[in-house]
């Protein structure tokens, strides 16, 4: 029978009651394949550095002769986790190496995995894109640590109680800048079968848009109660999804939408160029699904042909992976572009300046997306008018301005809709209402006009001015 204990290296069990290292080990919460978690204490409550946080350790669990799948993935995990840091991840606190005792101090998080909503799938279509939404964001975070997940699937995702996502258990992770060492020493796909995407099929182990598959994987699963690829256990099996399609979404459930069809089937291409190119800009459909451009995706109703299907079949067996550079690389391709149209307080100079300054980041970022965004200003109390004198909606009107001022820029770029949207927010203070959609969709840049001084504005301050003060991202201020 097998010892299901968690071992040391030299074979001695561990027990609640244990010191390690100055942690006091606590309840055993679970035992996995590869690693056991416990609930752990500071054996002298004055040696705490986490401010009385609640703590948990993985000790990698070891029987029978050491596993070098599970030594190494332990080694990945015990390299990342430090370099880590934000909402995203479980908080790191130690560490002890495999002379003595391997483990990872972290926080511990409450209540269960995502795994769990999948024994209810499926799900509405809104609460499939909040959890995508959180997901993306999580990890466009996590992308720009310089770190690939490659291991995205329902049991590693949690959430704090605040809503936003965690992401746990990096030891299939890659980063940027440090030793590979699962590519160095094997040469099978690192993955979990239904959630790998095509190029991790290929040892392809660097590039971000694969945890946008895997994401897309998660959405389809959890919106149809369906895997899109089934669920493979060999590397034949796992190489189908290079040729074949999966069953369009809403042909399981027809009343999916399609912009959620649109998003997920373009998750789930082959090729990573015709996905995402980046997490954030994900969540930025995902946010505003109006505004998703529909393609033939969308229309999807049934998979391909036999012969089509062939075809892509020999095309696969003789394709070479392609190495798309870093994770970092990919993200600074495919950034997300802001630009604050000022509809009523601009002048056709300062437009013109404001559009010059956007085809220039446009031409050097042909991977960028670009948000048009303009604030309609409302009372903080009280009744707002929404309509003008002949009925018609304010928003709409505003709405239609916005995409009169991005003509020129749409049409001298060539720009298609997957790379350009609209939005109208309506706030009582503007300079915050920009602040704060840069922030939630994760933009790398703001470009936004400024009128000239005058005694009031340099008194009260200018929007401009706390845009620039309060925005995370980097800011381009432009003066006619």
């Amino acid at each position: 029978m097998a010892d299901d204990t968690t071992q040391e290296p030299a074979g001695h069990k561990l027990s609640a009651g244990q010191q390690i290292d100055g942690f006091l080990l606590g309840e055993r919460l679970h035992q996995g394949g590869m690693a056991s978690l416990w609930q752990v204490h500071w054996a002298d409550p004055s040696q705490d550095t986490t401010g009385g946080m609640s703590l948990l350790m993985k000790v990698p669990r070891i029987k029978g002769g050491e596993d070098p799948a599970t030594i190494v993935g332990f080694e990945v995990e015990q390299m990342i986790m430090p370099r880590l840091s934000g909402p995203h991840v479980p908080r790191y606190v130690a560490r002890g190496d495999f002379i003595r005792q391997p483990y990872i101090v972290m926080e511990h998080l409450p209540g269960e995995t995502l795994k769990a909503r999948f024994d209810k799938a499926p799900l509405h279509v809104d609460e499939v894109t909040e959890i995508g939404t959180r997901v993306a964001q999580a990890l466009h975070a996590l992308h720009n640590q310089h770190v690939v997940h490659l291991d995205i699937k329902p049991s590693n995702i949690m959430f704090r109680p605040s809503g936003e996502a965690v992401l746990v258990d990096f030891g299939l992770s890659r980063h940027d800048q440090l030793p590979d060492l699962l590519e160095e020493e094997f040469s099978l796909p690192m993955g979990t079968g239904p959630y790998m995407s095509p190029e991790q099929v290929q040892f392809v182990r660097n590039d971000p848009r694969s945890d946008l598959f895997a994401l897309g994987v998660l959405m389809y699963h959890l919106a149809t109660g369906e895997r899109p690829f089934g669920q493979p256990s060999s590397v034949s099996g796992l190489r189908k999804r290079l040729y074949t399609d999966p069953v369009p979404p809403r042909t399981l459930v027809p009343t999916l939408p399609r912009w959620f069809q649109e998003v997920v089937l373009r998750c789930l291409e082959v090729d990573p160029a015709q996905r995402y190119q980046s997490a954030a800009q994900l969540a930025l459909d995902l946010q505003n699904p109006d505004q998703v451009a529909l393609t033939g995706r969308a229309e999807k109703r049934k998979t391909a042909s036999s012969f089509t299907t062939l075809g892509r079949w020999f095309k696969a067996m003789g394709a070479e992976p392609q190495h798309n550079g870093t994770a970092t690389e990919q993200l600074d391709k495919s950034p997300i572009i802001m630009v604050a149209v000022g509809v009523k307080s601009s002048t056709p100079e300062l437009d013109n300046k404001l559009r010059a300054t956007v085809r220039r980041i446009l031409q050097i970022e042909p991977g960028a997306r670009l948000a048009c965004v303009s604030v309609m200003k409302i009372n903080r109390v009280g009744m707002d008018k929404l309509t003008d004198e002949q009925g018609n909606s304010l928003h709409v009107t505003q709405l239609v301005a916005i995409k009169h001022w991005a003509r020129p820029l749409q049409q001298g770029l060539g720009m298609n809709d997957q790379r350009l949207t609209f939005h109208v927010l309506e706030a009582p203070d503007t300079a915050s209402a920009l602040v704060e959609f840069a922030t939630r969709n994760q933009v790398d840049h703001i470009v936004m006009g400024a009128r000239g001084n005058s005694a009031m504005r340099r008194y009260l301050g200018s929007v401009s001015a706390q845009v620039v003060a309060e925005a995370e991202c980097s800011v381009t201020v432009v003066r006619a």
